[in-house]
This record gives C-alpha cells, structure tokens and sequence, in this order.
C-alpha cells in the first residue's frame, strides 16, 4: 500500500503563513500528481492545488497568488506553502498523490488522513 503523511497544520492569524508538507512512501514506482484538497465544516471537499510529473501547478482561484505548491520526486514529497491566509482558509487539508506501484498498473489516487488549518484572530 502508499501511506501519506500530512503535517504542518495548526492556528494562525490572518495573514499569516503555514507550509504544510506531505511524504508518500509504500509501493510507489512512479508518481503521475500530488495535490491538495480541503474541507471546511459544512462544506463540500474542495480541491486546492496540484503539481504534475513534468512540475506543471494549478490552482484554485481562491489560493492562487497566495498559495504555492512544489515537489521533490527524490523524496515523494509535496509541500505547500500558504501565505496571506485568510479565515475563510480554515479547513481540513488532505494530502493526495496519483501513482502505480508498477510499470503495468493503473493510476491510483491515495489519500491522507488530513491536518486541520484554523486561521483566526
């Protein structure tokens, strides 16, 4: 299996700043994306931000300019660094990744467990 590990979640003030970082590990053989969601209480589960294999980002335009996603394919890591953040940001954020454990497999997604971000004053 692919286990995904989320951390660098917590409080903070608005405007302020949070890198949260995610690690694959497991059956990996290559990694197509790694991405961002969140869900806020009462809300739907929404997506944030993605990095593709060749290092392409896109992002929701709710975050874009204010959040910034990259990789490390080396260590199956993904990072993402909020800045500006607002309260309306508060939410569980939940690490994925698009991966095969092998050449002949199909492309799986993989979930984390989340980590709560809570901008308040």
């Amino acid at each position: 299996q692919v286990q995904l590990v989320e951390s660098g979640g917590g409080l903070v003030q608005p405007g302020g700043s949070l890198l949260l970082s995610c690690v694959a590990s497991g059956s990996i053989f290559s990694i197509r994306s790694m991405g961002w969601y969140r869900q806020a209480p009462g809300k739907r589960r929404e997506w944030v931000a993605t990095i593709t294999s060749d290092d392409s980002t896109n992002y929701d335009y709710s975050v874009k300019d204010r959040f910034t996603i990259s990789r490390d394919n080396a260590k199956n890591t993904t990072n993402l660094q909020m800045n500006s953040l607002k309260p309306e940001d508060t939410a569980v954020y939940y690490c994925t990744i698009t991966s095969k454990r092998a050449l002949g497999d199909f492309w799986t997604p993989y979930w984390g467990q989340g980590t709560q971000v809570t901008v308040s004053s």
